[in-house]
C-alpha cells in the first residue's frame, strides 16, 4: 500500500496544497459533468486530483508532469485506489500531441516571483517566473487544441496575476473564461517576500489582503470553454 511517510523529501514536497482542494471541491460540486469524460490534468503531482476524477466516474485518465517523483507517486496512489490511468512525464501538452478530452484540469504553478523553493517545496510547485505566467500562457495558448468539442477546463488562476490578459489569449483562439469561484488563501509569509514587487505594490489592498502578519490573496477557479458553449 503507498505510503507517503515512507517516501523521500522531494515526494513529501508534493502534498496537496488549499489549491488543489480548492479544485477538487469544484469537481465535486458537479459530479454529473465528470462522469463518462475523458479526463487530463496538467501538472498531476501527487495524482490526488486524478483520483477524485476517477471516483467521480471519469471514463479515462490521463495525467502529465515533469518530475521523475510525480510520476512515481501518481501512479502509486492510482494503482492502491484501483484507478487505471496514463500518466507521462513530459512538458504542458507535448505527451498529448493531437489528442483530445472533455475535461483538461490543471493547478499549475503561477505564482509571480523567482524560481526559489519555498517552505520545503520544490520550485516547480510555486514560482510561475517573474509575471506569474510561464506556465500559464503555454497552457492557454494550446488549451484549444486539446479540448473535444463540448470540452472545458477547470484551472485555479490567483487573481493577481491578470485575469483580464487570459481572457485574451483565449478569445484568439474562440474560447471563454468564466470565473466559477472565488476563495481566500493563505500566503506564507516567505513567499510573499519574494512576490514580484511592482504586482505585490499593485495589488495589495486588491486582491492581496494584510492582516497584521498575516496574507491571505484571491484565487478563482476558472472554467474555459468554447466561446458561447458553457453551461
Amino acid at each position: 500500500m503507498f505510503d507517503v511517510r515512507k517516501s523521500s523529501p522531494a515526494v513529501a514536497a508534493l502534498r496537496p496544497s488549499e489549491y488543489t482542494a480548492a479544485l477538487i471541491q469544484a469537481l465535486r460540486a458537479e459530479p454529473s459533468r465528470v462522469s463518462g469524460v475523458r479526463a487530463l490534468e496538467i501538472g498531476c503531482g501527487s495524482g490526488v486530483v486524478l483520483a477524485v476524477l476517477g471516483a467521480l466516474g471519469a471514463a479515462s485518465l490521463c495525467g502529465i508532469d515533469i518530475e521523475d517523483e510525480a510520476i512515481v507517486t501518481g501512479q502509486a496512489l492510482l494503482q492502491d485506489l484501483g484507478h487505471k490511468a496514463e500518466i507521462h512525464q513530459g512538458d504542458m501538452w507535448q505527451p498529448v500531441a493531437g489528442r483530445r478530452f472533455d475535461l483538461v484540469v490543471a493547478n499549475l504553478p503561477h505564482f509571480p516571483m523567482d524560481h526559489f523553493e519555498v517552505a520545503g517545496r520544490l520550485s516547480t510547485w510555486s514560482s510561475g517566473g517573474i509575471d506569474g505566467r510561464e506556465l500559464l500562457d503555454p497552457f492557454l495558448e494550446g488549451l484549444s487544441d486539446h479540448l473535444a468539442i463540448n470540452g472545458r477546463a477547470l484551472i485555479t488562476h490567483n487573481a493577481f496575476v491578470d485575469v483580464g490578459r487570459s481572457r485574451q489569449i483565449l478569445h484568439r483562439y474562440g474560447l471563454s473564461l468564466h470565473i466559477a469561484k472565488t476563495l481566500l488563501v493563505h500566503i506564507a509569509n516567505e513567499k510573499i517576500n519574494l512576490m514580484t514587487p511592482s504586482i505585490l505594490r499593485a495589488e495589495e489592498g486588491c486582491s492581496i489582503h494584510r492582516y497584521g502578519p498575516h496574507v491571505f490573496a484571491d484565487m478563482h477557479i476558472v472554467e474555459i470553454a468554447a466561446a458561447g458553449t458553457r453551461s
